[in-house]
């Protein structure tokens, strides 16, 4: 008894001598949520997540005193589940920006929630054309992605040049981004009228199959398919069926590539089946690399406490979109001085960013003024990336993804 009197006694006189604010320096903390499908397509939510934290380690998480945390929130590809994570994330004091994920729907549906809350909403991933030109200069969103006003551009372009596709065929998922990508497409292809089929979430192998014997009794030469990797897995498995004669070309979206695709169609492509897809015009596997490449995939293998192999990543691009745009973040932080007022904070930032000063290194480029005050008159001013950062990849053997740096010419 005498002896625990004694322990409290000195654990007493220790707090008095070395009181709290003098122990541990009080820590000010401001949040990033990343709304993404960590359910259903883990793999690209994860390497979005990666290349967030990758850009944060360079600074030790820590801009003005301020230490920046990320906050993972599932919304399974759910617009519902999103405009709850929004509503949490403007009740949240310490909430500074909403980073979103792969799916284009969730910001369709909500885009005028979260313009008219001003919600600064930062997209790695998801691709939908209306979602950044809310027709506004009080417009809250921010891409670094691939911009479905450009991909159809670049899809179509391919079909029709390099695989000298005549007929092509529009196989899309129904919703909003789908329908959004039917427009750019057709719009794209000019004279050509593309025959479109629509297909919906769950597609099952026989009704996949069934479709593409129907596509194949059409003047069909190829197909330009929209969709996701749960489903884009189905119609490359179903594809892969038919006899190599009997086999179109598939030229997808960069979707499929947002969850575990290689690994159910492995076969498939080892099968010699024709599938080329969008990706930004970056790869952790070109070589030589640079002193920026070899600098990231270094902070990356330092991440504590799980460090990543970028080389390794399934879904590579949302690491790469996620760190450039985490660069312009941290670019747009430094042109203001952050406070305690979050409203405050991202009003500023949405300025900074409409007006970054210094010109940034990214992986993908260098980025000179990405950003500017969205207008009718400029309708790609929350787009960084343009046409030319996007070019046409295919799967190797091993699964790793390759770009073809010239997107027209002889497939590679």
């Amino acid at each position: 008894m005498q002896s625990l009197v004694c322990v409290l006694l000195l654990s007493v006189l220790y707090i008095a001598a070395f009181p709290l604010s003098a122990r541990s320096e009080d820590v000010k903390t401001l949040t990033l949520y990343h709304d993404s499908d960590y359910s259903n397509h883990y793999e690209s939510a994860y390497a979005m997540k990666m290349g967030v934290l990758t850009a944060l380690a360079e600074i030790n998480n820590n801009v003005q005193d301020y230490q920046l945390t990320l906050i993972e929130k599932d919304n399974r590809g759910n617009a519902n589940r999103s405009l709850l994570h929004m509503q949490q994330f403007l009740k949240d004091p310490n909430a500074l920006v909403f980073i979103g994920g792969l799916h284009s729907p969730p910001y369709i549906k909500n885009r005028e929630f979260i313009n008219k809350n001003k919600l600064l909403l930062l997209l790695p991933w998801a691709a939908g054309g209306s979602i950044t030109r809310y027709p506004s200069d009080d417009n809250w969103v921010f891409r670094l992605s691939v911009d479905d006003t450009k991909a159809g551009y670049r899809m179509a372009q391919f079909a029709t040049q390099t695989l000298n596709c005549k007929n092509p065929l529009l196989l899309l998922e129904d919703t909003p981004w789908g329908k959004s990508n039917n427009n750019t497409m057709l719009e794209a292809f000019g004279d050509i009228k593309p025959q479109v089929e629509w297909f919906n979430w769950n597609t099952k192998i026989n009704n996949a199959k069934l479709m593409l014997h129907q596509i194949k009794n059409t003047p069909a030469e190829c197909i330009l398919f929209v969709g996701n990797a749960i489903e884009g897995a189905v119609f490359i498995n179903a594809m892969a069926s038919f006899t190599k004669n009997e086999r179109l070309p598939i030229v997808s979206h960069w979707g499929i590539t947002g969850g575990d695709f290689f690994a159910n169609v492995e076969q498939a492509i080892k099968s010699n089946l024709s599938l080329h897809f969008i990706q930004s015009c970056f790869s952790f596997l070109k070589t030589p690399q640079t002193a920026l490449t070899k600098n990231v995939i270094a902070q990356s293998l330092s991440l504590k406490p799980t460090p990543v192999a970028p080389t390794e990543l399934i879904s590579p691009a949302g690491f790469i979109h996620a760190y450039d745009l985490t660069k312009l973040l941290l670019q747009g932080i430094s042109q203001i001085t952050l406070t305690d007022n979050t409203e405050h904070n991202r009003a500023k930032i949405k300025h900074a960013l409409e007006n970054l000063t210094m010109p940034v290194n990214g992986l993908i480029k260098q980025y000179q003024r990405p950003f500017a005050v969205w207008s009718a008159n400029n309708i790609d001013a929350h787009e960084a990336l343009g046409f030319d950062d996007l070019c046409m990849a295919n799967y190797q053997p091993d699964g790793k993804i390759h770009i073809i740096e010239n997107p027209i010419g002889n497939v590679e």
